[in-house]
């Protein structure tokens, strides 16, 4: 018998769009990955899907592009802090973007302060199948979480000035979608490339990872070059945080595929999300 493994490699940490990009990559149907997304109920936005190349590595660059408000900050706030330098996506992205930055371009997205129960509400309301719906709330559950906790709030409290707005609400969801598209048996992550530094936000400099990042991050390997960048979202850290079964270096496997999510960046390492699908064999528990 088969083992079907997705593995992540976060040789330079993770974000939302980072991870939705590599996924992408390795050949999931973006029309049926897009249609899956318009069963939830918020509008104004565009997608952008291309190929690009980082380092001269080809993979997928993901964005979400807010139609109305472009005055504003399109790169959401940390935990209300408006400006996490996450700027992967050439600053067109949301906190995602990790690294990158969350001012991007100066745009600042279309920020609606959810609470962690209209989110859920959006997400129970929608058509979507109930695996994305339980996958998602997991997600946006360790983001509320580690924010109650950093700004010592209860959880119905904590409003999600970047993660609540539309591009990261995409990001989460577009992430579940794929990985039930996917349907691996096993997911697993290396450890986590985690940057330093300070980043900008509405509350002056704070350190990187940033404290709600840091505080998903507990009970999960992680490692620093130095780097001074934010490599890691919330929203990226809460993702491996829900989707990894283990954290090793690259498993023993027969790699099939991989793909490359794109980050904004340039760094001296190689800003990508790489993402490798494998099969590995299992002995049937009853054969010895």
């Amino acid at each position: 018998m088969e083992e079907r493994i997705l593995y992540l490699n976060c040789l330079s940490g993770i974000s939302g769009d980072m991870t939705i990009g590599a996924l992408l990559d390795l050949g999931l149907d973006q029309t049926a990955f897009i249609q899956e997304l318009e069963k939830v109920k918020v509008g104004g936005y565009e997608l952008k899907i291309e190929k690009n190349q980082k380092n001269g590595i080809t993979g997928t660059d993901f964005d979400v592009l807010i139609k109305k408000r472009e005055e504003n900050h399109h790169g959401h706030s940390h935990h209300g802090e408006d400006h996490h330098d996450h700027s992967s996506h050439a600053g067109e992205h949301h906190e995602h973007s990790h690294d990158h930055q969350h001012s991007h371009h100066g745009h600042s997205h279309d920020h609606q302060h959810r609470n962690l129960t209209d989110i859920e509400k959006l997400i129970d309301d929608s058509d979507l199948d109930e695996a994305v719906k339980k996958m998602s709330k997991e997600i946006f559950l360790y983001v509320a979480r580690a924010e109650a906790k950093v700004h010592d709030k209860p959880m119905d409290q904590v409003h999600f000035h970047e993660v609540g707005a539309i591009d990261s609400i995409v990001d989460i969801i577009g992430v579940a979608i794929l990985i039930q598209q996917l349907n691996p048996d096993k997911i697993i992550s290396s450890p986590i490339h985690i940057g330093t530094g300070f980043v900008n936000c509405a509350h002056g400099n704070i350190p990187v990872p940033a404290p709600a990042t840091l505080e998903i991050l507990k009970g999960i390997p992680v490692y620093s070059t130095g780097i001074r960048s934010e490599l890691v979202t919330p929203t990226g850290a809460a993702i491996v945080k829900a989707l990894a079964e283990e954290f090793q270096e690259m498993p023993m496997m027969e790699i099939d595929k991989i793909g490359y999510g794109l980050g904004t960046k340039d760094l001296e390492i190689t800003n990508v999300l790489r993402v490798v699908t494998g099969k590995k064999k299992v002995r049937n528990a009853t054969t010895k």
